[in-house]
């Protein structure tokens, strides 16, 4: 097949992990994958796999901007020419670009819902939810169904999956964070991810365990209100902000506890990941979080934005190392049987059949 993904930019977070690990695994089954986006710093990455890269002006979060149809114009006549078989669509931008693609080429088109969304007007009136939607978890399927409408039929379930030996290679970095343990989190740095609780828990924790850090990992528009916050706490030198990683495996080989403290989550890349990884993860009580997390068993779940709670989490498994290498223990075996990546790609492989009538 000749499977063409939409995307704003390429640059390293969820959705750019997302369409790699699609793609790198389909171009090993012989299929012929293009990526369409603004560009980004992982493009080489993606060219060394045998993704074909193509630049368009989608670097814009307006669904109505002009390079919506720049885009269009440039992409239409390589659809035809290349004779794409499905359009992949990852964004709203590219809902939108991939709904007028699939108009003009007469070629199906699917998005991926990777989260939650505003139910904004323009959503109602122009849905543009392709021929299928894949929803990540569960938890997002409902939030499509109850929220938007969406016709529970034209929904298929495909968690996203994890290359489960890569994360249990054994590596090991500080980031010069000292002796003490370490509590960490990787996601950008927005409201919705809950820093802000994290770094209030982090009080509590040091008042008992003077030698720990915290070491968060992400880039975004909240980094200077969370730098500000750790200074006016008196945090400064226990917290440590590293910018984005290509390879998170260095950050999470340097954490004992792994924390997601979201408002909202879809599903938690990097908390699988982390748990891959066989870290101790402690996670909000929210969206897909919770089919990843057995609360006592492969994790702790707490709810969302209790600060007392999340610092009793993290400081009871920092002093029961035994209950915190059962849990991770745990976390990784979950991980490995139900969230591989080579089942994530037979899935969407199968949506992708389906689509285009060879299913």
């Amino acid at each position: 097949m000749k499977i063409l993904y939409l995307a704003n930019h390429i640059n390293i977070g969820g959705i750019t992990s997302y369409i790699f690990s699609l793609g790198q695994g389909l171009v090993a089954r012989g299929d012929q994958i293009y990526v369409a986006s603004g560009g980004g710093e992982m493009e080489e990455d993606f060219k060394r796999q045998g993704l074909i890269c193509i630049r368009v002006p989608l670097g814009t979060k307006s669904e109505v901007s002009p390079k919506v149809a720049a885009s269009l114009f440039k992409l239409l006549p390589f659809i035809k020419e290349q004779k794409i078989d499905i359009i992949h669509a990852n964004t709203r931008v590219t809902q939108v670009l991939g709904s007028l693609l699939a108009r003009f080429s007469g070629r199906p088109c699917i998005w991926t819902c990777h989260g939650f969304f505003k139910q904004r007007f323009s959503r109602r009136l122009f849905p543009c939810w392709g021929r299928k939607v894949i929803a990540i978890s569960e938890a997002v399927k409902k939030h499509l169904v109850d929220d938007f409408r969406v016709n529970p039929q034209d929904i298929r379930v495909v968690h996203n999956g994890i290359d489960v030996e890569r994360f249990q290679v054994k590596i090991k970095y500080d980031f010069g964070l000292g002796p003490g343990p370490v509590i960490g989190i990787i996601a950008r740095l927005s409201d919705v991810k809950g820093h802000i609780y994290l770094i209030e828990a982090m009080q509590k924790v040091l008042a008992k365990i003077p030698l720990a850090k915290l070491l968060i990992v992400g880039d975004g528009k909240m980094k200077e209100e969370l730098v500000n916050l750790t200074a006016r706490l008196g945090l400064s030198k226990s917290v440590t902000f590293v910018p984005s990683l290509k390879d998170t495996r260095s950050a999470l080989s340097a954490m004992d506890i792994f924390v997601l403290p979201s408002l909202k989550e879809g599903l938690g890349l990097s908390l699988m990941e982390a748990m891959a990884a066989g870290v101790a993860v402690i996670g909000s009580e929210v969206g897909g979080i919770k089919n990843l997390i057995e609360h006592g068993k492969n994790g702790i779940l707490v709810a969302p934005q209790d600060v007392e709670n999340l610092s009793k989490a993290i400081l009871e498994l920092l002093e029961d190392s035994r209950k915190r290498q059962y849990l991770a223990g745990n976390a990784a075996e979950f991980i490995r049987n139900n969230f591989s990546l080579s089942k994530m790609i037979t899935q969407t492989e199968g949506v992708y059949l389906e689509c285009s009538g060879a299913g």
